[in-house]
């Protein structure tokens, strides 16, 4: 039977479907673009790269010269020249130096140093391998060179517990070397300028740079800056004529390269072709952060390169030859093919090496792993 139903009760309420919003909580506005200082300072990823990269300079160059202080006080260096003490000491107060700048700038950044192109999957494996795949590049040019009769070894200058000692010694000293100059130009400069920089911008620090040597640097080592520069000017022109998503990284590679070619005409003896292959190689390095998603593998490379050069081969490296090296080397002929005064990186041989370094790159790393740039995770802290 059915249920009566009395005709006097009162209709059943419905129900709305979609729920009410509570008057408490307020429609959802879209967010307001930066305006007036936010916007100088703040970008859609935090803090703007430019401004970045002017804490970060300044933070180390402070840092350094209150290390440097500290240390010559200590008698930890002196100007006694270029000796495994000095070189220690020097490379190990600039590496602290940096390390301190980019912690200040990370925790500012809301980022960890790991951040700057040091994350990556397999990073001892690239490690290694750039280390091994640097020396085996310093000893192909040094064999090209003794080949062409432009190098020539002469006795090993070490012996017994010595060939340990100095190993270890050049081997601590080449890699701080790797890990201050790779962390500077490779880690934290290219990540930076990767997500704030444009070909315009590239552009007009390289002309500014070139400018500055034109009018400061005697001889003809700046050459090497402006053919780098040359070099890279149409690529990236194009990649930003045609809107490429990866534009970013290319501009801020060329940039920092060039300023790594740049860094060297300082160095005792050194010539055009020297510069230029400081500038490739840094170029090179850009191109393996990029297929192996990290840092790990240049500095590696970076390492080993010096410490063969150095210690085991005992050639000049920018100009100057190292106590307590392994074999003894002397340069012979025509300075172009031997490098004359700069060492192997002097020598036109130079450039078909850094190319092999590249193609091997290019070759062992088919399928790169991506560069992740991750935004800042509280820009509206930031901005606020």
């Amino acid at each position: 039977m059915e249920p009566e139903i009395d005709p006097q009760a009162p209709a059943p309420t419905v129900l709305p479907t979609t729920p009410l919003t509570p008057a408490t909580v307020p429609p959802e506005q879209p967010e307001d673009p930066y305006r007036g200082l936010k916007w100088i300072f703040i970008g859609p990823e935090g803090l703007r790269s430019g401004w970045s990269v002017l804490i970060f300079f300044a933070l180390l160059i402070g840092f350094m010269i209150a290390l440097s202080a500290l240390f010559a006080r200590l008698h930890l260096i002196s100007r006694g020249g270029f000796t495994p003490k000095n070189a220690m000491f020097s490379e190990l107060f600039q590496v602290i130096a940096l390390v301190a700048a980019a912690a200040v700038v990370a925790a500012i950044e809301r980022r960890t140093i790991l951040d700057y192109n040091l994350r990556g999957s397999r990073r001892v494996l690239h490690f290694f391998s750039g280390f091994v795949i640097g020396f085996l590049a310093l000893s192909a040019l040094v064999g090209g060179l003794a080949a062409g009769h432009w190098l020539h070894f002469g006795p090993v200058a070490l012996s017994g517990s010595a060939i340990l000692k100095y190993g270890l010694i050049w081997g601590a000293v080449f890699l701080m070397v790797g890990c201050f100059e790779e962390g500077t130009m490779r880690c934290y400069l290219q990540y930076t300028l990767t997500r704030g920089i444009n070909f315009w911008w590239a552009a007009g620090i390289i002309a500014a740079l070139c400018g500055l040597l034109l009018w400061r640097t005697r001889g003809d080592g700046a050459w090497g800056v402006y053919i780098i520069a040359l070099l890279g000017l149409f690529p990236c022109f194009w990649l930003h004529w045609s809107k490429s998503p990866q534009s970013g990284f290319w501009q801020a590679a060329w940039l920092t390269s060039t300023i790594f070619g740049a860094g060297h005409t300082g160095n005792n003896g050194e010539h055009w072709i020297g510069i230029f292959a400081a500038a490739f190689i840094g170029f090179v390095f850009c191109v393996s952060v990029w297929v192996t998603g990290s840092a790990w593998w240049a500095i590696g490379c970076h390492a080993a390169w010096d410490w063969a050069e150095t210690y085991f081969y005992g050639t000049a490296d920018s100009g100057f030859v190292a106590p307590g090296h392994l074999l003894t080397t002397s340069p012979s002929g025509n300075p172009l093919w031997s490098g004359g005064t700069v060492g192997p990186e002097g020598s036109l041989l130079i450039i078909p090496v850094v190319l092999l370094i590249l193609a091997w790159l290019l070759i062992f790393y088919r399928h790169p792993t991506p560069v992740e740039i991750p935004a800042a995770p509280v820009t509206e802290q930031l901005a606020s």
